[in-house]
């Protein structure tokens, strides 16, 4: 077993174990801090990928700002309301659902032809190239998106700390 296939599984544990935990987690605190632990592994199997700017847009936007996001949420909203909430009586179709898309993938996996190109990797100023030349406007147009979102977000916490 090579070096980097043994990285692969222990990167690919890592993120599975983080996932379920972020679901099996009963604090909302714990689930984010999972949700960035699974996120950070991503950004491991995009550095084995060789995908090195990915990896880097996945550890400062989704594993620094959106995780903050979420714990803002966490924080803004009122525990209290969410004390009284029972468990969501459609968890027998989730179940069937995951598990549909699970085999689903498997078999994709299975009967897939291995890619079998070498690998290589973009450079970092063709890349910046093509983001500030030929995406710019859509890239901030989803910023601005973002940042509507945000203070949308604030907006309604705050019209209820009012009422």
């Amino acid at each position: 077993m090579s070096l980097s296939l043994a990285v692969f599984y222990l990167l690919g544990v890592v993120c599975l174990g983080g996932a379920v935990g972020v679901v099996m987690s009963r604090n909302v605190v714990h689930a984010a801090l999972l949700l960035l632990v699974s996120l950070m592994a991503v950004a491991g199997l995009y550095l084995l990928l060789l995908a090195e700017f990915l990896a880097l847009v996945q550890v400062l936007i989704y594993g620094g700002a959106i995780t903050i996001v979420v714990l803002f949420v966490i924080m803004l909203t009122r525990v209290q309301e969410f004390r009284a909430m029972r468990a969501n009586p459609q968890w027998p179709l989730a179940i069937v659902t995951a598990l549909g898309v699970f085999v689903l993938l498997a078999w994709a996996i299975i009967n897939g032809a291995p890619n079998e190109t070498a690998r290589h990797s973009v450079a970092f100023r063709e890349l910046g190239d093509s983001l500030f030349t030929k995406w710019a406007v859509p890239f901030e147009v989803a910023s601005l998106v973002l940042l509507v979102a945000l203070i949308g977000a604030i907006v309604i916490a705050r019209e209820r700390d009012a009422e």
